[in-house]
């Protein structure tokens, strides 16, 4: 079992997040704590609003008192209803909210059926719950409550790695279904800014995404629409309206996605891990296939593209240990099309690489970016309010690489 926690301001956020779950037949409320509950499976917003907020004051200190958690079984595990509550529960009482107002919803949009919670961290007087060492404490209780009721064990930080998604596979059937699916899951589980790099990520699903504008009856449109695509790259079979896989998969909330995982890669700087893993493997070869098997090897997927002459023209890498899809231009110069074209060029390859003073990501370098990673994660249901979109750079990154002046002082041993 896999357990996430989310902290953050919008309590009205998470509470439609799992209301429009439930309003589209994907979700049903389980089981309430000092909120109100009719025994229907549904949430009524408003009087869910009342509860909490009859359990603290107007005001108070804390900045983000919402916890939105989520309690992921191994899709082996077939658990019942009553099981999920008592799983839920214990998990609650165990970390010191089982007196807390909370709600317990079971998603049922993907295969894998999970449990959202939503609770708070503050106390009648408006004082913050004790929050030390938390999501260590979270990590412990979820290998108890795996080992009591026989669940399979599931590390979160290799789950990206060890369990990805699968490929939409035409010749299956339902493959609206197995877009949406897969489309759903992304957008929950990775950050990625620019409409160039959500396609990269959609790509290794054999998926892919174009944006549609319109006018009718005077009234202009914007909107998206998803292909199946071969391995090559190519459409296959008809296309799909984002409105079939729900507002989530839609222009506004892809565009709102784009700025949400800019605040997160620029707050928790997480593009510096994958830089380094990018940089440390560029300086051992010249040879581009070995360049993406050994990030590949490390939890990291490289996308290339190419012009007709066969000159790269976009490069973008998807790390499947932060769950960021990042162009390699936003990393650095040193990572963008053109320096990356020069790098596998002849006469350079087949030659000795020249060392370089890069700095390789440690043990230490790891463990601290999965700590990072168990505790501000907010993945995309919208608690916190983002700053505006993103500017998507990529088709423009050779000419800019060309044209741009270095404003940074250079890294020392990197000659930049």
């Amino acid at each position: 079992m896999v357990a996430k926690i989310s902290v953050g301001k919008s309590l009205y956020g998470a509470l439609a997040y799992n209301g429009e779950k439930i309003n589209e037949a994907k979700g049903r409320l389980l089981t309430t704590n000092r909120i109100y509950n009719d025994g229907t499976g549904t949430v009524d917003i408003r009087k869910a609003m009342e509860g909490f907020l009859a359990c603290m004051p107007e005001h108070t200190r804390v900045e983000k008192p919402v916890l939105h958690i989520s309690l992921n079984p191994h899709p082996d595990d077939v658990l019942t209803d009553t099981e999920l509550q008592d799983i839920a529960r214990e998990y609650l009482e165990k970390l010191g909210y089982g007196n807390q107002p909370y709600l317990v919803v079971k998603h049922e949009d993907i295969d894998r059926h999970h449990l959202h919670i939503v609770t708070i961290n503050v106390d009648e007087k408006g004082r913050r719950l004790n929050q030390d060492f938390l999501f260590r404490r979270s990590d412990r209780i979820r290998r108890e409550l795996e080992q009591k009721y026989g669940l399979h064990p599931a590390e979160r930080k290799n789950q990206r790695i060890e369990n990805p998604l699968r490929k939409v596979d035409a010749s299956a059937g339902d493959v609206k279904r197995q877009i949406g699916n897969t489309v759903k899951a992304l957008n929950g589980q990775y950050r990625f800014q620019t409409m160039g790099e959500y396609r990269a990520l959609l790509s290794l699903y054999n998926m892919t995404v174009e944006e549609a504008r319109g006018n009718v009856r005077g009234r202009e449109y914007h909107g998206l629409v998803y292909s199946v695509t071969d391995d090559a790259g190519n459409k296959t079979g008809n296309p799909f309206k984002s409105s079939l896989f729900g507002k989530s998969a839609g222009y506004e909330a892809v565009q709102k996605k784009f700025a949400r995982s800019k605040q997160e890669i620029k707050d928790r700087k997480l593009a510096d891990m994958t830089k380094r893993a990018v940089l440390s493997v560029l300086e051992g070869t010249y040879d581009k296939e070995k360049f993406v098997s050994r990030l590949r090897e490390k939890g990291i997927d490289t996308v290339l593209r190419y012009t007709e002459e066969g000159r790269i023209y976009g490069a973008t890498f998807i790390d499947h240990r932060t769950g960021c899809v990042l162009n390699g231009s936003r990393m650095g110069k040193e990572l963008s099309a053109n320096a990356l074209q020069e790098h596998f060029t002849l006469p350079y390859a087949g030659q000795p690489p020249i060392p370089l003073s890069v700095p390789v990501e440690t043990g230490e370098d790891m463990r601290r970016q999965t700590a990072s990673d168990h505790e501000d994660t907010v993945g995309g249901v919208g608690l916190l309010t983002p700053e505006g979109p993103a500017v998507d750079a990529e088709e423009e990154a050779f000419i800019r690489a060309m044209q741009r002046k270095k404003k940074k002082k250079r890294r020392k041993g990197l000659g930049m």
